[in-house]
C-alpha cells in the first residue's frame, strides 16, 4: 500500500516538473512572435507583422501581452490604411482603458485622419492625446499637425500657438511660418505676415503668396507695389486667384483715379462665388462715370440694392448725374431722392435734394406732391442761394400739379401783389375744376373767391362768366342773366372763348326766365354769327320758341324753317312746332297737312304722340269728327304708354258723347276710368258718365258703377276736392312745409282719392327736394306703379335715382329699363340707358354693360358727359372680359375727351397695354405724364408706379425697379391690393438679383475701400 501511495507521488512531481517546464516554453515562444512582429513591424513590414500579432492574441493567456498585440495589430492595419484598421484601433481604446498604449493609440488615430486630411475627427483625437506622454519627435510632429489642423478647422488663434512652437523646427518650420503668415494676413497685421513669408521657403512648401502679398500691398495703401505684384502673378494664377487678382489691380488703378486703366481689370472680377456686391458695381460705375461713360455707368450703378451706407449714398448721386446727362429725368428724380434721404454724406445729401426738388417742378413727383418737396428744401436750407428761385417755382407748381387747394392754403391772406394776381388764377382754375366735375355750389364759392382780386382784366371776365354758367345750370336764371350781362360789357371779355356764346347764353337764360321778348334778342343776334352748325340750329329753334312764347307764329315759324334748312338729327321738334303754330294762324288744313306729313317723317319721334293728339284735335274743330277719331285711335293703338292716352280716350268719349252715340261714349269713358282711375281725365270721365246716364233715363245704372269705384266717393268728392286744394294752394305758394303736411292729411285720408296720383308725386317731389329722398321714395313708386300717366316719366328718373344713390341696383335696373321703354323725352332715355350701363357694369354683367354703352355711343345729340360714361364703362367692361383691343379703343377715346381722374384712368391704361405689347419705354413715356399731371388720383398713380418698375425691371434697370416698388410699399398703404402687388414684384426681382449681387445677402462695410468718395467732395 505505501509502496503504490510512494509510486503515485513520484507520478505527480514527475509530470508537475515536466509541465512547468512545457508551459515555460510556451511563454518563451509567445514573448518570441511579438519580439518577432515588433522587428517586422519596425521594418515596415506590416503587414507579416499584422499576422504575427494576431497569432500571439489567440496563443498567449497574459492580458498584457495580449493588450500591446492588439495595439501593434491595429496600428500595422493604419500603417496598411487597411479599411477597418480605425474601428480596430477604437475598439482597443474602448476595452483597454487602463492600458500603457492607450494614449499612443488616441495619437495614432489622430496622426491616421490628419493624413487621411479628416481634419475633424483628426482635431477630436488630437485634442484628446495627452502630449507629456509622446516621444519628443513625436511631440513635435503633434504640435505641427494639430496646430494644422486647427488652422483647417477655423480655429486659426489657436491655431498660432501650436505652429509657432515648430516655426524653428528643421522639418516643419516652411510649413509652420507659411501658415502663421496667412493667419497674420487675415487677421491684417500685414507686418507680422510679412516676417513669415520672408521665413518661408516657398519653394520647398509648393506654395505661391504673390496674391496674398499683393493683397497686403493693397491694403496697406501701396496701390502701384500692389499693381506690379499682382500684375507679375497674373498669367500663371489658377482661375479664382486671377478673378481676385483681377480685382487687386482695379481696385489700385481706381484709387490712384486711373480710372481708365481700372475698368479693365474690374471687368474681369469674377465676384465672391460668382456674386458681385454693391462695392464692386459702385466701382465700376464711377470709373465708366469718370470717362464719361454715362449709359455703361447707370447698368453698374443701377445694380446696387439695399445700399444703406456711404458708398451707396455716392452711387445713387452718380447715378442721378448720370441720368441728367442723358435727359432721363425721371429716372434722375429717383436717383436723387434715394440719395438725399441718406445722412452719410453732407455735402452729396444737400446736392441730391435740390436736384430731387428742381427735378419734381419739372418732371413731377410721384410719391409726394411737388410743393412739399420744394419746401422742404427750403425748410431745411433756409440760407441757401437757390431760396428766391425756388420760391418762384412753388406756386407754378402747385398750378402745374392741380394741386389748386394747397396753393390757396398758402395763398390766402397774403397782402403781396404779385400773390393777389395768384391767388385770383389759382381760385378761378380750381372752380372751373369744381364746375368740370358737377360740383357746382363749390365751383361758386371759388368764383366769387377769384372775383374777390379783380386784378387780372382776363381772369375776372372768365370768373364771371363761369359763375353766371353755374347759376344757370342751378336754375337761377336772374342772377344767371345779371352775370352774362357783366361780362357781357367787360372789355376783357372781347377776347376770350366765351364771348362768342354769350348771345346763346343769355338768350337760354331770358328763355328760362319766360322773358321771350329778350330771349328772341339774343337768340336772333347769335343766329346771325357764324358757329357750328349745331348750335345755329339750336339758336334757330329758340328763337321761334321765343317768337311763339310771343305769340309770334308766323315769325315763329320763319325760324323753324331756317332751323330745318340747316338740318340736324334733332329736326323732328322744329317740324313739329312749326306744324303746330299753323293752328294759331288759322291755317288749320296746313296745319293737317304738316301734321300728316310729321308722323310719317318721324315715325320714332317722342313727338309723335302730341302729332296724334293736335291732329285729332284740329280734326274735330274742322268738323271731321271721324277722322279725329282715328287720330285718336293712332295714338292708343301705337303709343299705348303715352301720357297724353287717357286725353286721347276723353276725347273719344266726348265725340261720341256729343254725336249722342252713348254706347260708344260709356265705353271710351269707362275704359278710361278702368285703366287710368289716377288721372285728371278719370274725374272728368266719371262726371261725364253721370250725365250719360241721366240723357239714358238710367240713373240706377251709374249708382251701380259708380260704387264699385274704389277711387271715388260720391258724398265725399267735396271733401276730397277742398282737402287736396288746401294743399295744393301751399304748394303753388311755395310753402313747401306746409304743402308737405297737407298732401300728406289728404293721403291718410283719400288714399285712393280723386287727387292721389298728383298728391303723391307733387308729395314726393317737395320731400326730395327738401333732401328726403328716402322718404320721398315711397311716394314716387305709387305713381310709378300706377298706369302710365304725366308723372311716370319723372318719377321713375327720380325713383331710378334714389335706387342708384343707394347702390340699390336690383331695385333700379327693372325702373330703368322701363323709363328707357316709356321715356318720351330724349334726356330721360339717355338717363335710362347710360344708368343701366353702370347699373350691370356694378352687378358684373359686363356683356349688358357694353351693348348699353355702344347704344348711348350711337345715340345722336347725346351730351358729351354721357358720351364719356359710355366710353369709360365701355372700357372697363371690356377690360373686365379680356377684350383688349376693345378696351384700348374706348380708353383712348375717353382720355381724348374727359378729364381728371377718367384722363388718369385711360392714361394708365394706355401704358398697360404698351407694357403689354413689350414697348416699355413708350409706356413709361405714359406713366410720366401720368405722375407729372394726374399725380393726385392716387389709385391710378400707385397702379402706374408697379407697371413702371416692372418697365425698368424689363429694361434691366434694377435700381429704378427696385426704389419705385419701395416707394409704393411704404406709401400706398390705402390701396393693399397694390402694396400686395408691389411686394410680390419686388421679392421677384431681389430673389433674381441676389443671385449676381451678393449685398442683397449681406452688406459688406467696406466703405474705406473707395477712394471714389472724395471725388464728390472736389467736384
Amino acid at each position: 500500500m505505501k509502496l503504490h501511495i510512494f509510486k503515485i507521488c513520484t507520478l505527480v512531481l514527475l509530470f508537475g516538473n515536466l509541465l512547468t517546464a512545457q508551459q515555460s516554453e510556451s511563454n518563451l515562444s509567445e514573448i518570441s512572435d511579438f519580439q518577432r512582429g515588433l522587428e517586422l513591424y519596425n521594418k515596415e513590414q506590416y503587414l507579416a507583422a499584422q499576422k504575427l500579432f494576431k497569432e500571439v492574441q489567440l496563443k498567449t493567456s497574459k492580458h498584457q501581452l495580449k493588450s500591446n498585440a492588439e495595439f501593434y495589430e491595429a496600428q500595422s492595419m493604419l500603417k496598411l490604411n487597411h479599411p477597418k484598421a480605425a474601428l480596430v484601433m477604437e475598439q482597443f481604446i474602448r476595452e483597454n482603458p487602463t492600458s500603457n498604449k492607450r494614449n499612443n493609440a488616441i495619437y495614432a488615430l489622430g496622426n491616421y485622419y490628419f493624413l487621411q486630411s479628416d481634419f475633424k475627427k483628426a482635431r477630436r483625437y488630437f485634442a484628446s492625446t495627452d502630449t507629456y506622454l509622446l516621444a519628443r519627435e513625436e511631440k513635435v510632429a503633434y504640435n505641427f499637425q494639430y496646430g494644422y489642423t486647427l488652422f483647417k478647422t477655423g480655429s486659426e488663434d489657436k491655431a498660432e500657438n501650436f505652429l509657432k512652437r515648430v516655426s524653428k523646427n528643421k522639418e516643419y518650420a516652411n510649413q509652420a511660418n507659411y501658415y502663421l503668415g496667412f493667419i497674420a494676413y487675415e487677421n491684417n497685421d500685414y507686418k507680422a505676415a510679412e516676417s513669415y513669408f520672408e521665413a518661408t521657403d516657398l519653394d520647398q512648401v509648393s506654395k505661391n503668396t504673390s496674391y496674398v502679398q499683393a493683397d497686403m500691398k493693397f491694403k496697406k495703401g501701396n496701390f502701384q507695389e500692389a499693381i506690379d505684384l499682382a500684375s507679375t502673378y497674373l498669367e500663371q494664377a489658377n482661375p479664382r486667384e486671377r478673378s481676385d487678382l483681377n480685382k487687386i489691380i482695379g481696385e489700385s488703378h481706381f484709387n490712384l483715379k486711373q480710372y481708365n486703366e481700372a475698368i479693365p481689370y474690374l471687368n474681369e472680377y469674377k465676384g465672391e462665388r460668382g456674386k458681385w456686391n454693391n462695392t464692386d458695381y459702385y466701382q465700376l460705375g464711377f470709373a465708366y462715370f469718370k470717362q464719361n461713360d454715362f449709359e455703361k455707368a447707370i447698368s453698374e450703378f443701377n445694380k446696387i440694392l439695399g445700399g444703406d451706407n456711404e458708398i451707396a449714398q455716392n452711387a445713387y448721386y452718380h447715378l442721378g448725374k448720370s441720368y441728367l446727362e442723358l435727359e432721363k429725368n425721371n429716372q434722375a428724380l429717383n436717383a436723387f431722392k434715394n440719395a438725399y434721404e441718406m445722412d452719410f454724406n453732407e455735402k452729396i445729401k444737400r446736392e441730391s435734394h435740390l436736384n430731387y426738388a428742381k427735378l419734381s417742378y419739372q418732371v413731377g413727383n410721384p410719391y409726394t406732391s411737388v410743393h412739399e418737396v420744394l419746401i422742404s428744401f427750403m425748410e431745411a436750407y433756409p440760407e441757401a442761394d437757390e431760396i428766391e428761385d425756388l420760391g418762384e417755382l412753388l406756386i407754378d407748381a402747385y398750378i402745374s400739379a392741380k394741386n389748386y387747394e394747397s396753393a390757396i392754403q398758402l395763398l390766402e391772406g397774403s397782402t403781396d401783389y404779385n400773390d393777389k394776381v395768384a391767388y385770383q388764377k389759382v381760385t378761378y382754375l380750381y372752380a372751373v375744376e369744381l364746375f368740370k366735375d358737377d360740383l357746382l355750389s363749390d365751383a361758386k364759392i371759388y368764383f366769387d373767391k377769384s372775383l374777390s382780386q379783380r386784378l387780372e382784366a382776363t381772369y375776372t371776365a372768365k370768373a364771371t362768366y363761369w359763375k353766371a354758367e353755374v347759376d344757370y345750370l342751378k336754375a337761377d336764371y336772374k342772377e344767371a342773366i345779371i352775370g352774362f350781362k357783366e361780362f357781357e360789357r367787360m372789355n376783357a371779355s372781347k377776347n376770350t372763348n366765351e364771348f362768342k356764346h354769350i348771345d346763346y347764353n343769355l338768350g337760354y337764360s331770358y328763355f328760362k326766365n319766360k322773358n321771350y321778348a329778350k330771349a328772341q334778342v339774343h337768340f336772333d343776334r347769335f343766329s346771325k354769327q357764324k358757329s357750328t352748325k349745331a348750335m345755329n340750329y339750336d339758336a334757330y329753334v329758340r328763337l321761334g320758341d321765343s317768337y311763339f312764347g310771343q305769340g309770334k307764329y308766323w315769325p315763329a315759324m320763319e325760324s323753324y324753317n331756317e332751323a330745318l334748312a340747316i338740318g340736324s338729327p334733332k329736326s323732328d321738334y322744329a317740324f313739329y312746332q312749326k306744324a303746330y303754330s299753323y293752328g294759331f294762324v288759322d291755317r288749320n288744313n296746313k296745319k293737317i297737312k304738316e301734321l300728316t306729313n310729321f308722323v310719317n317723317q318721324f315715325p320714332k319721334s317722342q313727338y309723335l304722340d302730341n302729332a296724334y293728339y293736335e291732329l285729332g284735335n284740329t280734326y274735330v274743330a274742322e268738323n271731321q269728327d271721324q277722322k279725329g277719331l282715328q287720330a285718336y285711335q293712332n295714338l292708343i293703338t301705337k303709343l299705348p304708354n303715352s301720357r297724353l292716352l287717357p286725353r286721347a280716350l276723353s276725347k273719344q268719349g266726348l265725340i261720341h258723347y256729343n254725336n249722342n252715340q252713348y254706347d260708344k261714349a260709356l265705353s271710351k269713358l269707362k275704359l278710361l276710368v278702368e285703366d287710368h282711375p289716377e288721372s285728371e281725365q278719370a274725374t272728368q270721365a266719371v262726371n261725364t258718365v253721370r250725365l250719360i246716364y241721366i240723357d239714358m233715363d238710367q240713373p240706377e245704372l251709374y249708382a251701380t258703377w259708380v260704387n264699385d269705384l274704389d277711387f271715388i266717393e260720391v258724398e265725399d268728392a267735396d271733401l276730397d276736392n277742398t282737402t287736396f286744394e288746401a294743399a295744393e294752394n301751399s304748394f303753388l305758394n311755395g310753402n313747401s312745409d306746409r304743402a308737405i303736411s297737407g298732401f300728406k292729411k289728404y293721403l291718410n285720408q283719400f288714399p285712393k282719392g280723386i287727387h292721389s296720383l298728383k298728391s303723391n308725386f307733387y308729395l314726393a317731389q317737395l320731400l326730395y327736394n327738401a333732401d328726403q329722398k328716402d322718404e320721398s321714395l315711397p311716394y314716387y313708386k305709387n305713381v310709378y306703379e300706377a298706369s302710365f300717366n304725366e308723372f311716370s316719366e319723372q318719377s321713375m328718373n327720380r325713383l331710378a335715382q334714389i335706387y342708384l344713390g343707394n347702390d340699390n341696383y336690383q331695385e333700379a335696373i327693372p325702373v330703368l329699363e322701363k323709363l328707357e321703354q316709356n321715356a318720351e323725352f330724349k334726356q330721360n332715355i339717355v338717363f335710362a340707358k347710360t344708368n343701366l350701363m353702370k347699373a350691370y357694369y356694378s352687378t358684373e354683367d359686363f356683356n349688358k354693360t357694353l351693348d348699353y354703352a355702344d347704344q348711348v355711343l350711337v345715340m345722336s345729340g347725346v351730351e358729351e358727359r354721357a358720351l364719356n360714361d359710355a366710353r369709360i364703362f365701355k372700357a372697363r367692361a371690356a377690360m373686365a372680359t379680356e377684350d383688349f383691343s376693345t378696351a384700348r379703343k374706348a380708353y383712348q377715346l375717353v382720355f381724348e375727351n374727359a378729364s381728371g381722374s377718367r384722363a388718369a384712368e385711360a392714361l394708365y391704361y394706355e401704358s398697360f397695354f404698351q407694357h403689354k405689347e413689350g414697348n416699355y419705354e413708350d409706356s413709361n413715356e405714359s406713366i410720366q405724364l401720368l405722375t407729372k399731371d394726374f399725380s393726385r388720383y392716387r389709385e391710378f398713380a400707385f397702379k402706374s408706379l408697379v407697371l413702371w418698375a416692372k418697365n425698368f425691371r424689363a429694361l434691366d434697370d434694377a435700381f429704378q425697379a427696385n426704389y419705385i416698388l419701395e416707394n409704393v410699399i411704404k406709401n400706398a398703404s390705402k390701396y393693399p391690393e397694390i402694396v400686395q402687388e408691389a411686394e410680390k414684384e419686388l421679392a421677384e426681382l431681389n430673389n433674381e438679383q441676389s443671385k449676381t449681387n451678393a449685398s442683397l445677402e449681406t452688406e459688406a462695410n467696406d466703405a474705406e475701400k473707395v477712394e471714389g468718395n472724395k471725388d464728390t467732395n472736389d467736384e
